[in-house]
């Protein structure tokens, strides 16, 4: 169920202290706060969404010249012979291809 934030209204019709209630989106606003009877009006906030792991995020960042740049070296796996083969990394002690079966 979704999060619903309210506010009270003041007497002097100023913003009250915020709280948040769940229920249902076929519930009616709330009028009134539900434990001081206090007049309250529903605050509308921007959706909250997840764009810092999205896939696509991921995606970006394991690019070839972002892991270059962190200085790590990244390996790809070839379908046919299994073997890893290097596509990113600078680092002269690393093999340029890693046989699995060999370790």
């Amino acid at each position: 169920m979704p999060i619903y934030v309210y506010q009270v209204i003041n007497p002097d019709g100023s913003e009250g202290e915020s709280f948040e209630v769940e229920q249902s989106m076929n519930d009616a606003p709330l009028n009134q706060h539900p434990r001081t009877g206090e007049p309250v009006r529903r605050v509308f906030l921007p959706p909250n969404l997840a764009t810092k792991y999205t896939p696509v995020a991921t995606k970006n960042k394991l690019e070839t010249k972002n892991v270059e740049k962190a200085g790590f070296t990244k390996y790809e796996r070839d379908k046919l012979t299994g073997h890893y083969h290097r596509t990113a990394g600078k680092d002269k002690r690393a093999p340029d291809v890693i046989n699995p079966n060999q370790l």
